[in-house]
C-alpha cells in the first residue's frame, strides 16, 4: 500500500489488519513509532476533523507535522504552480502527504507525481477513503461485524463523497443491504448503483426517510452541501428536507445507530445528541485511531 487514493484498493483482509492495528494503538499507544518522520498536511478546502485528526495521529505516534490549511490561497498555487510541482517540492520536506483538493482525481494525480505516500483526504465530490475507513470501523466496533447490516444513507447523495466512499467499503461485505434516501435531484449517481449491482449487493431508493426507521441498523445522515450548489436558491430548495429530531430518533429500532460525517447544520437537532442511538461524535473520535493505524502502516 504505497498510496491511499480510493476505497477500491482495500479488501476485507487489509481492512481487518488495519482495524486490528487501530484497536491496538488505541489501547497501547506507541509514542515513538514514527519518530523522525514528517507529515505534510496540504488542504485546499476547509477541514476540521480530517486535518486535525491526521495531525493529532501523527503527533501521538511521535512524528512531526508541516502544512497549510488554505493551500489555494496560502501556497504557491496562488501564483499558478501546478499540483504536480507542489507535490514534487513537498517530497523534499515530508515522508507522507495528506491532501484535500476540490478537483475530482486530484489525489490520484498527486500520487503519480510523488515518491512518498499520498493520502486522499477528499477530492471534490469524488472520494474520501479515510472517512470511509473510520465509518466502517465505527460499524464494526458497534455491532462486532459488518456483514448483513442495513445502512440507510440520507440527504445529499449526489454530492456526498463520504457516502460514495462508504458504499464502496460496504460492498465488500456479504449480505449488506443499502437504502438511499434522497430527493430524486440529489440521488445516488449511477456509477455507484452499477457497482452495487455488479457486486450483488441489495439496494433500494426512496424519498421517504420514515420508511427506513424501523428496519435500518445505521442511519447515515448527511448535510445538504451548500458549497456544491450553483446558487443559494437551488440550495434552499433542499435545505431542511430531512431532519432527525429526538422524536424521529426514538422511532428507530432499539439497537440502531445514527452516524454523520459532520459538520452538521440543521439535519440533526441538538436534542438527538443525548439519544442512545447517537454515535456521530464517537464516529469522529474513531477517525484518530484509524488514521494512526494508516500512518503507522504507510511509514513504519
Amino acid at each position: 500500500m504505497k498510496h491511499v487514493v480510493e476505497t477500491q484498493q482495500f479488501d476485507q483482509e487489509s481492512l481487518e489488519t488495519l482495524f486490528t492495528l487501530a484497536d491496538r494503538l488505541q489501547e497501547s499507544p506507541e509514542p515513538t513509532a514514527l519518530s523522525g518522520k514528517t507529515m505534510a498536511s496540504l488542504f485546499y478546502e476547509p477541514s476540521t476533523r480530517t486535518r486535525l485528526s491526521f495531525e493529532s495521529a501523527m503527533v501521538k505516534l511521535g512524528g512531526a507535522v508541516i502544512g497549510t490549511e488554505n493551500a489555494g490561497e496560502f501556497s504557491s498555487a496562488a501564483k499558478g504552480e501546478t499540483l504536480e510541482d507542489t507535490i514534487r517540492v513537498i517530497n523534499g520536506y515530508a515522508d507522507v502527504i495528506v491532501i484535500r483538493h476540490p478537483e475530482v482525481g486530484s489525489a490520484a494525480k498527486a500520487a503519480l507525481a510523488s515518491e512518498v505516500p499520498v493520502v486522499n483526504a477528499g477530492d471534490g465530490i469524488g472520494q474520501h477513503p479515510t472517512q470511509a475507513l473510520l465509518d466502517l470501523y465505527t460499524v464494526r466496533k458497534e455491532f462486532g461485524e459488518v456483514s448483513g447490516k442495513h445502512v440507510a444513507f440520507v440527504g445529499d447523495l449526489k454530492n456526498g463523497r463520504t457516502v460514495r466512499s462508504f458504499v464502496y467499503m460496504l460492498s465488500k461485505y456479504p449480505g449488506v443491504k443499502i437504502t438511499f434516501v434522497a430527493p430524486s435531484e440529489l440521488g445516488m449517481a449511477s456509477d455507484i448503483k452499477d457497482h452495487l449491482t455488479e457486486k450483488g449487493i441489495s439496494f433500494s431508493e426512496t424519498e421517504d426517510m420514515e420508511s427506513v426507521l424501523k428496519d435500518a441498523d445505521v442511519i447515515y445522515q448527511t448535510r445538504i452541501q451548500k458549497e456544491r450548489f450553483p446558487s443559494k436558491d437551488e440550495y434552499l430548495k433542499f435545505k431542511g428536507r430531512y431532519v432527525i429530531t429526538r422524536e424521529v430518533a426514538d422511532r428507530m429500532k432499539e439497537e440502531a445507530i445514527i452516524m454523520h460525517p459532520l459538520p452538521r447544520v440543521d439535519e440533526i437537532e441538538p436534542e438527538v445528541d443525548a439519544s442512545p442511538h447517537a454515535r456521530y461524535f464517537e464516529q469522529a473520535r474513531n477517525g484518530l485511531y484509524v488514521r494512526m493505524a494508516l500512518l503507522y502502516t504507510l511509514l513504519h
